[in-house]
């Protein structure tokens, strides 16, 4: 394995577990909170997406999705809305936003060098990113600990253990 193929794995790995975690979850599962003040599957997922695109914009990749209006301020965690009961969107939405981010993400991997990989992260990332390549274990690695965020809510919900 080199480094490109360890990245993927990560990535895919890690949308394994998040996507296994939803597949049985229904629109309304996704707003539920697993205690007070908590953040609800809706809020995570919206969440994932929107530090994934910023990660992806630091590290030169611009072709990210673009969101649906008022998607930022539905999942932002500095505004009234961090705690919304209802975002707005649908867990068809996210799922499809998930993928075809992660789509592009994976393709500007595969046209990155092992050099480019080595490289200094960006600045305001460096204390958990020191290299581009750190970017992407971040990116994978953010998305399973919200996927294990979702777990708790998997059993507030009754559901059964999936991973």
């Amino acid at each position: 394995m080199n480094s490109h193929s360890v990245i993927m794995e990560l990535l895919q790995t890690s949308r394994v577990v998040l996507f296994r975690y939803l597949e049985d979850l229904c629109d309304a599962d996704l707003y539920v909170r697993p205690v007070d003040n908590s953040h609800t599957a809706a809020w995570q997922l919206g969440h994932i997406l929107l530090s994934e695109h910023m990660m992806m914009k630091n590290i030169g990749c611009s072709d990210g999705i673009k969101f649906p209006l008022n998607f930022d301020q539905a999942h932002s965690k500095h505004c009234e809305y961090a705690y919304p009961e209802n975002t707005g969107f649908f867990k068809e939405e996210y799922v499809e936003m998930l993928q075809r981010q992660r789509s592009i993400l994976c393709a500007f991997l595969e046209t990155l060098s092992a050099e480019d990989l080595d490289k200094p992260g960006p600045t305001e990332m460096r204390a958990y990113a020191p290299y581009v390549g750190s970017v992407f274990v971040a990116i994978g690695s953010h998305e399973m600990l919200h996927a294990g965020q979702i777990a708790v809510i998997r059993r507030r919900l009754g559901k059964d253990v999936r991973i």
